[in-house]
């Protein structure tokens, strides 16, 4: 078995990744549109802000049916979440056979699960007197895509999930890593996935967080985010790939209910764990995907902190002017841009209006994807949540 087994801390690695979002439902596809710069997925929606018309980014693939599963886990939460559980299922099936179905975790995070299909569900009821026949109210309930993957992938074990706003699928990565050093799982399905649902507009809405257009991150213009959807899956264990897992930190700076620390004492706090654990120092790492969801107060304190940790200025860059914030699913998402960036030796642009906040101290912009002169070996990616939850992971690659 593996090296936990004799009481060695092993290596963390990640053994295959799965994407689907506004870019793309497949690696390829995303890769392509990601280093390019597209925002070929945002729309404007009229039918889910109360009383407005708002920017979201959406799939726009066919996803693949779950009507012959039990009828709680039929959800668009969960196809998104089957799209990407296709493209990790024979690494699945190999580490099955290897270490057995007791031995494989599932760890996942969301923040919506199958609200949608609640939301649908009340509007029949609002009409008719009743739910729908089809409706199960276990559908909306936080474990619920856990449990589906874990029924989809034939597994017996460990099975959670992480509900922490926009950190929960970061922490899915700390979480099973915990697991797998303590010997009581071997590998894990770790990730996150969330969909579009009026809930989490009209919620971010109410908080006057939303951007009138599409979100222009760390802009002197930028007022709010775009809500987006997708799933992000990755496969973790201590057996050997290109992709090392090196270390994630976590902080919670319980600032305000909403609103991140203004000095960014916890994002500051989370990136210096990470390196800490990783044995690395600041000046090593190339790359960083910021968690930028282009609020006026987020922008400000990570660039703060970025700017007082990185003192090399490293490239970085925000996901969230191609993608949307896709919550639950973001910290995974952009934790696989990073495996992508790291596996092609491109970089991932920052897209925006390239209109500079003089306020916000200077950071090094990905321009385009052709930026980067030298090897970029090691990549950070932050995601900070609601309630000053925080979480920085590195991966790099891995050399013999």
């Amino acid at each position: 078995m593996s090296g936990h087994r004799n009481g060695q801390l092993h290596n963390i690695y990640i053994n295959d990744f799965g994407l689907i979002n506004a870019l793309g439902d497949n690696l390829e596809q995303i890769s392509q549109n990601l280093f390019a710069g597209s925002q070929q997925g945002f729309v404007e929606r009229a039918d889910i802000l109360l009383d407005a018309t708002v920017f979201v980014a959406e799939v726009a693939s066919e996803l693949p049916a779950v009507d012959t599963y039990p009828k709680h886990f039929r959800s668009r939460n969960n196809q998104l979440a089957l799209q990407a559980y296709q493209q990790i299922a024979e690494t699945v099936e190999s580490l099955k056979e290897k270490y057995s179905e007791q031995r494989l975790g599932v760890i996942l995070g969301t923040s919506t699960s199958g609200i949608a299909q609640g939301e649908s569900a009340m509007a029949v009821k609002q009409e008719s007197g009743q739910f729908p026949v089809d409706y199960d109210y276990r559908v909306q309930e936080m474990s619920n895509v856990a449990e589906f993957i874990s029924l989809v992938a034939g597994l017996s074990g460990v099975c959670m999930t992480i509900s922490t706003a926009c950190s929960s699928s970061a922490k899915t990565f700390i979480t099973a890593t915990e697991l797998i050093r303590a010997g009581v799982i071997d590998a894990a399905i770790v990730g996150g996935v969330d969909s579009l649902c009026a809930m989490t507009v009209n919620g971010f809405s109410a908080l006057e967080s939303t951007s009138s257009g599409i979100c222009k991150p760390s802009s002197v213009n930028r007022d709010g985010i775009n809500i987006g959807e997708g799933a992000a899956l990755a496969v973790i264990s201590g057996d050997k790939s290109d992709l090392r897992l090196f270390a994630g930190g976590e902080s919670s700076d319980a600032h305000h209910m909403s609103a991140p620390h203004p000095e960014g004492r916890g994002a500051i706090d989370a990136m210096q764990q990470a390196l800490e654990k990783a044995q690395l120092s600041s000046q090593q790492i190339d790359y960083i995907n910021l968690h930028g969801t282009a609020t006026p107060k987020n922008d400000s304190m990570e660039a703060i902190a970025v700017a007082g940790l990185f003192s090399h200025q490293p490239f970085v860059s925000s996901s969230k002017g191609s993608i949307g914030h896709t919550l639950g699913a973001a910290g995974a998402t952009e934790l696989g841009f990073c495996c992508l960036v790291l596996r092609q030796q491109k970089l991932a642009p920052h897209v925006w209006d390239n209109e500079v906040d003089p306020e916000l101290p200077s950071l090094n912009w990905v321009k385009s994807s052709a930026d980067n002169k030298s090897e970029i070996r090691y990549c950070l990616s932050n995601s900070f949540a609601f309630g000053g939850n925080n979480v920085s992971l590195i991966v790099g690659r891995e050399y013999e």
